[in-house]
């Protein structure tokens, strides 16, 4: 018989304690139970899957020796990048971009800024180049726009003169001369700390397919963009981008201006903590904002990773990626007619018996989303998981130079697309906890592994400086938590903690899990 069952009758019958409302706090009856519940190891990547990536994951894995999926999203997230400027995809619902959201979880020391180097590198060439081009063509430019604003001045005041035939002269060249000289497109392709007000002040000037991209995505997630004023806006202006809406933007005595045919892909890559806190939020979960995101919080690899030689392959592998993207980063972009920055794209079809497969795997998802089925409580993120598939796979298809999505194209699309809904459904319930649990938690691992007594008492709590807890009505509104789940018992009668009866007190039941 454990701890928990030998107490002795008279705590038996004192089942519940009295909270400061006055209202019944529940006493578990059984054996300690979690307050949080563990998500468990999630399956292996399926890393065949990623097909024309597939080498370039292994070769990551193999350099950096971290979790494989890790490399997998900074390279399925690099691709989009270059992938979503060059075709729309087919899917089920209509046509779609081929931006990609991906988040990706792992504590620190988990060599995320590792991979993500490797898998960016191409990207920061070509960025590199684009930086070193604008700075002449800047200079080219202001010139120009200085000859032309003199021409302008002179050609206005001439047409003003009182010289009717050379005011008339003046005036068609005016109507010739045109607009000033645009200056050049801002030279970056990515952002890792944008406020959505800074994605469309910019629109005008930027080019017309942007990621976010950052190896430590807690500065965005908790920053300016994601504060309590600025989240709905942030969530819901980054949704209409993933869903390749035209966005909309209000600017003072300018009006409303509308941009058409704008592409941005994310990849976030943050530390546990930070990702609770955003899988937790009503704000992102409700508005179907995370269920946008490719999850993946793989198994760590710390401790294993001991150091020897990568495979002369992986080089090879690698350079024949960045060679690969290079080429779809260069490639010319298909613009909107009299525009410079308006995407006007063509279509990735679906192959007759690739559409057939993905109306398979969109039907079977259905299913399992009735009414007590087993994706009836994540139905978000499985009602997108088709449309995720048909992205990944065009792609990869763009990156393979593909011209249509096969068979084969769309079944690594939906192995992915089915592993990362699964990852969803780990990481879900084991997110969904108030800020109050989770300081619940704490407080029990410190009374597990900190406190020696056999007995506390609300203010030795805040005494001894337990999870940071300050004060003892914060004490008291964490210990209902402790006591529903069996770690806390009530002690009717007071009891003795660090010397001195106490007359509110608990038993502590290290029993359990």
């Amino acid at each position: 018989m454990n701890q928990f069952a030998q107490l002795n009758t008279q705590e038996q019958a004192y089942r519940q304690s009295i909270g400061e409302d006055g209202a019944p706090i529940p006493v578990a009856t059984e054996e300690p139970t979690p307050l949080i519940h563990e998500t468990g190891v999630g399956d292996p990547f399926p890393v065949d899957a990623l097909g024309p990536l597939r080498d370039a994951a292994i070769a990551i894995q193999d350099k950096t020796q971290a979790p494989v999926a890790i490399g997998a999203q900074s390279l399925l997230a690099a691709s989009s990048l270059a992938a979503q400027a060059i075709s729309d995809v087919q899917t089920l619902g209509g046509v779609r971009p081929l931006s990609l959201f991906a988040l990706t979880i792992a504590k620190s020391g988990e060599r995320k800024s590792s991979c993500d180097t490797l898998a960016m590198k191409p990207v920061r060439e070509f960025e590199r180049e684009l930086h070193e081009a604008s700075k002449d063509l800047a200079l080219s430019v202001t010139t120009s726009a200085e000859i032309w604003e003199t021409t302008r001045s002179k050609l206005i005041r001439e047409a003003a003169g009182t010289n009717k035939a050379k005011s008339q002269e003046a005036r068609a060249d005016l109507k010739d001369l045109g607009s000033e000289p645009e200056a050049p497109l801002l030279p970056y392709l990515t952002a890792t700390d944008p406020t959505f007000e800074g994605l469309t002040k910019n629109l005008d000037m930027s080019r017309p397919a942007l990621g976010i991209f950052s190896d430590e995505a807690g500065q965005f997630l908790g920053g300016h963009a994601m504060n309590s004023e600025n989240r709905m806006k942030t969530v819901s202006g980054l949704s209409k981008f993933w869903d390749g809406d035209p966005i909309n933007r209000a600017r003072a005595g300018d009006g409303v201006k509308t941009y058409y045919g704008r592409r941005l892909c994310a990849h976030l890559m943050v530390q546990p903590v930070i990702a609770d806190t955003l899988l937790s939020d009503p704000t992102a979960r409700d508005q179907g904002f995370l269920a946008r995101f490719l999850l993946c919080h793989p198994a760590s690899t710390i401790g294993t990773r001991l150091r020897g030689t990568y495979a002369p392959t992986s080089d090879a592998a690698l350079d024949a990626y960045s060679n690969r993207l290079g080429k779809l980063l260069r490639r010319e972009l298909s613009l909107t007619e009299g525009t410079r920055n308006e995407l006007e794209l063509p279509v990735l079809q679906l192959s007759v018996y690739a559409e057939k497969l993905l109306r398979e795997f969109a039907n079977a998802l259905e299913r399992k989303q009735a009414p007590g089925e087993e994706l009836s409580d994540c139905t978000a993120y499985a009602s997108k998981a088709a449309e995720q598939a048909a992205r990944i796979a065009g792609v990869l298809a763009v990156y393979a130079d593909e011209t249509v999505i096969t068979a084969e194209r769309i079944s690594n699309g939906i192995a992915l697309a089915d592993w990362y809904l699964a990852e969803a459904v780990r990481l879900k319930d084991g997110a969904i906890v108030s800020a109050d649990v989770r300081k619940a938690e704490k407080l029990r691992v410190w009374l597990m592994e900190r406190w020696p007594e056999d007995f506390i008492s609300a203010s030795i709590i805040v005494h001894a400086g337990a999870a940071n807890i300050r004060t003892a009505k914060e004490a008291r509104a964490l210990i209902p938590h402790l006591t529903s789940n069996g770690w806390l018992f009530p002690e009717a009668e007071g009891a003795v903690v660090k010397g001195k009866h106490r007359k509110e007190a608990w038993r502590i039941v290290r029993g359990g899990i």
